[in-house]
């Protein structure tokens, strides 16, 4: 029984995913809807497989734009949420500041990295940057922030220092928060490098889906959708498992969703 409901739960969103598809196909086609408004699903694979190599080298230049964010995002958000939640003061000081910044619509900022940087690859890894680090930040001060006040009186009735229970305790107690943030941060800093290249860039699935939408080819607009959505399943499911491989033990309950 075990056996069966783990194939399940393994199966069901392959399974919704064809179902989806397959509902969409059947109204596109049963409704005779025209590819311009909303292409069903097989005009959608036509135009994947039609436009396979532009699809291929604007989905690289996308996937490398976003990581080049996000290892940024990662960089700084950890650094900065270790300051935020080891200290009190930096806490009050920069917290609100925080909260306004991650509170201005990041495509708004495009402009501006484009006055400074010109148009192309750095606007959308800057982009992709600002819109995802916020949540490392916040992970990782809420992992150390919530270090149990009894576990650090203990730590220093035993004579451990400030710096020693933040790095033998309090660093290993928020990784679980951490790699939370990561899976949250690495879908957004595709939204990030996407609304860039669709306002600054001449490559990338943005650009791509702009050039195709000012055709009426809806098709590939839709492949590119479809490729990004897939690159972003991708790279949560990547860092899903290295959150399950590395922090294991913060989890009791093996099957539970990732």
């Amino acid at each position: 029984m075990a056996i069966k409901t783990s194939t399940a739960i393994k199966a069901a969103p392959w399974l919704l995913t064809v179902a989806i598809f397959l509902v969409w196909e059947i109204i596109c086609s049963g409704l005779k809807i025209p590819d311009y408004l909303m292409p069903a699903p097989s005009a959608i694979w036509a135009s994947g497989l039609e436009y396979a190599g532009p699809i291929m080298m604007h989905a690289l230049q996308t996937l490398w734009t976003t990581l080049a964010g996000f290892a940024l995002a990662v960089v700084v958000g950890m650094l900065l949420g270790l300051a935020v939640g080891a200290s009190p003061l930096v806490y009050k000081a920069c917290y609100p500041l925080l909260v306004g910044f991650n509170s201005i619509p990041k495509v708004a900022f495009v402009p501006v990295l484009v006055v400074w940087f010109g148009i192309g690859t750095i606007p959308a890894i800057l982009t992709a940057f600002l819109i995802s680090f916020f949540p490392v930040v916040v992970n990782v001060a809420t992992g150390l922030a919530t270090l149990e006040p009894e576990l650090e009186d203990v730590l220093r009735s035993l004579g451990a220092r400030r710096w020693q229970i933040l790095v033998k305790v309090g660093i290993p107690r928020s990784l679980p928060f951490f790699f939370a943030s990561l899976k949250v941060a690495i879908t957004l800093a595709f939204v990030g490098s996407v609304i860039s290249e669709t306002v600054a860039s001449n490559l990338g699935i943005g650009y791509l889906m702009m050039s195709a939408s000012s055709s009426m080819n809806m098709p590939l607009v839709f492949a590119g959708l479809i490729v990004i959505g897939v690159m972003g399943v991708v790279m949560y499911e990547l860092f899903a498992l290295a959150e399950k491989r590395l922090t294991g033990w913060a989890h009791r309950n093996p099957n539970a969703p990732g």
